[in-house]
């Protein structure tokens, strides 16, 4: 529910819906490149002039849209900004309340060795651990679920060595990946989705065939 969202969040990061508002966290797992991505660029060939990935997502949610012709769907992507350049929402609180996974933040260790240092926080999948992302929301502002339980996310990075040792490598060493495999998981990306998301977005185009 929005609500829960909400519930965490200053007011200025707050969604402009009532509080039992159903809205769903739309994530993608490790085999969205073969399953989605790959057949999106072969069919779609010449229309695609932005982030492949980006432009992939956007076409399978409207076609969720189109499969509710009598609701209204709102749409929100995680790399969408609004004019004032905060993000339309945060993906991570969002996949956090709706119990989809467990996003890991600073305040979950209780003997912070870091001192003055910037902590950005990580969301871990019981399933995925760090090999998969969070691409959007889709929101139903017709309907209202007042009855709907709130699911907490699988805390599977639970122990306090393990949690300082998570935020480390993602804030200190993202780059090698290790931090998502901080859990055994159960997928995870392709060698060829890892060198496609390794290389620099203006340079994706041409490991997919395509003219930039």
């Amino acid at each position: 529910k929005v609500g829960w969202y909400n519930a965490v969040l200053q007011p200025a990061f707050h969604l402009p819906y009532p509080d039992d508002t159903l809205a769903f966290v739309v994530l993608s797992t490790p085999s969205m490149f073969d399953k989605a991505l790959k057949p999106f660029v072969n069919k779609e060939r010449l229309k695609i002039i932005r982030d492949p990935v980006d432009q992939c997502i956007s076409h399978h949610l409207s076609r969720v849209q189109e499969k509710f012709p009598d609701q209204r769907v709102d749409v929100m992507f995680d790399y969408e900004m609004l004019p004032s350049r905060k993000p339309k929402f945060l993906a991570q609180t969002a996949a956090h309340v709706a119990g989809a996974a467990y996003y890991y933040q600073r305040k979950d260790v209780k003997l912070d060795p870091w001192g003055k240092k910037k902590i950005f926080g990580v969301c871990i999948h019981p399933r995925y651990g760090g090999w998969f992302a969070i691409r959007g929301l889709l929101l139903f502002p017709d309907i209202q679920v007042p009855f709907l339980e709130q699911p907490s996310p699988v805390d599977c990075v639970s122990t306090e060595e393990k949690r300082i040792e998570l935020l480390e490598q993602f804030n200190f060493h993202w780059q090698d990946g290790r931090y998502r495999d901080i859990i055994e998981v159960k997928e995870r990306y392709s060698e060829e989705q890892k060198a496609y998301f390794a290389t620099p977005p203006a340079e994706r185009f041409r490991l997919l065939g395509l003219s930039q």
